[in-house]
């Protein structure tokens, strides 16, 4: 198991059952810093809370697939005899 597959099981491990506190969090966390700016930055926080909110509600639905920088390169292997180099030529 890699670093990034630990990350994420200990991550859903936490939000798990936490989802509506984590999210209130994040609430609380963005109109507190909405406030300090005075509202100067309230559509960049809002994106930010919706990106934030959306991860806790999609933690659990994450396919188990390695992100695409860690999936091994596909090596691309010559035709066999008398195959075509693409399928249907």
């Amino acid at each position: 198991m890699g670093l990034l597959d630990d990350l994420k099981g200990k991550a859903q491990q936490v939000i798990g059952g936490n989802e509506q506190a984590i999210k209130d969090g994040i609430e609380k966390a963005g109109d507190f810093v909405d406030s300090k700016t005075g509202g100067k930055y309230a559509d960049k926080i809002d994106a930010a809370q919706r990106g934030a909110s959306g991860f806790v509600d999609n933690a659990d639905d994450r396919p188990n697939t390695a992100p695409v920088a860690e999936q091994p390169p596909v090596v691309d292997e010559p035709p066999a005899a008398g195959e075509p180099r693409q399928p249907g030529l």
